[in-house]
């Protein structure tokens, strides 16, 4: 009599514990089949070692993923947390941009300039590029997804890539570094009454230095609508952030502080106004504060290297599923 053995295996989404342990039983007993001839004996031993191999090792036919650990677990909620607060500043920085955008009619029909020179563009920006990345990477922690979290960390390496190489260049043409400050100002101070935010960048620089125009107070001449020669009220005059005293009584502002400046001398307009240029302090201000940029762009690269590593442990924990051929 021949004998052969019954193989048991349980395929990926079959029923549980209960239901193979009443199934194990079977799968031990010695089945007896009638004996037929040679060939068939060798037909039979032919079909028992042409099994497939989910039959002949049923124990890799659907290998079961480990449970992560509390560890794993505790990576994953504070990696999701972590973009959740980096998508609700994108996101933040994004409203901002589009609300300054749409505040100057950039984006209707009478613009006040050209879209690409706006400097509201960066925060929409930078918005976009943070709340897309973070958003791959929480919908990533979350549902657990590779491609998502290798999005994730591809974006991110790519963004340290380029900050890596802005700051090389930086280095690089530090000493063109004073030329283009200047152009960057000569700019505000052409398009001062055009742009608001530009407006409000000078004014705060002005008042925060202690400064007034680029070299002197007299470059303010070039804006078209401070020059002697243009009508109106401001004509001769700078903006009222150059004023000694801004204020009127120390109460209320006075925007009218600096009204005929420029028909001055320099002694009499040097009691109204600041007769210094912004290009000076404003490049010893930015060489005091090469300390503070140095470590904000140490932070930087460390909450970055987080996310990265974060993303990675998740990649790691995440065990191929699937039935093997």
């Amino acid at each position: 009599m021949a004998l052969s053995r019954a193989w048991f295996s349980r395929p990926c989404g079959a029923a549980g514990g209960g239901e193979s342990t009443r199934l194990l039983p079977q799968a031990s007993r010695l089945v007896e089949l009638p004996y037929s001839s040679s060939d068939d004996d060798d037909s039979s031993l032919a079909g028992d070692t042409d099994l497939p191999a989910a039959e002949q090792d049923p124990g890799v036919w659907c290998p079961i993923p480990p449970k992560p650990g509390t560890f794993s677990q505790c990576v994953r909620c504070l990696a999701f947390l972590w973009n959740l607060l980096f998508l609700l500043l994108g996101l933040l920085a994004l409203a901002v941009g589009v609300w300054g955008l749409l505040a100057k009619r950039s984006l209707g029909g009478e613009r006040l300039a050209p879209l690409g020179s706006d400097p509201m563009l960066l925060f929409v920006l930078v918005g976009l590029g943070a709340s897309t990345v973070s958003l791959a990477g929480c919908l990533g922690a979350l549902r657990s997804s590779p491609c998502l979290l290798r999005f994730f960390v591809g974006a991110v390496l790519a963004f340290a890539g380029l900050e890596v190489l802005g700051g090389l260049l930086l280095l690089a043409a530090r000493h063109r570094l004073r030329d283009a400050l200047r152009d960057a100002l000569l700019l505000c101070l052409l398009r001062y009454q055009e742009e608001p935010d530009l407006r409000f960048l000078v004014d705060e620089v002005q008042r925060s230095l202690q400064c007034c125009g680029l070299g002197s107070y007299r470059d303010w001449e070039i804006n078209p609508y401070f020059n002697c020669s243009a009508p109106g009220v401001q004509a001769c005059s700078v903006p009222d952030s150059c004023c000694l005293d801004p204020w009127q009584n120390g109460t209320v502002a006075n925007a009218q502080c600096a009204f005929g400046a420029l028909r001055l001398g320099d002694v009499a307009a040097g009691t109204v106004v600041h007769l210094g240029g912004c290009v000076a302090q404003l490049s010893a201000w930015l060489r005091g504060q090469v300390g503070g940029i140095v470590a904000g762009a140490a932070v930087l690269v460390l909450v970055e290297a987080a996310g990265v590593l974060m993303a990675l442990k998740m990649l790691g924990d995440i065990a191929p599923v699937g039935v093997r051929d």
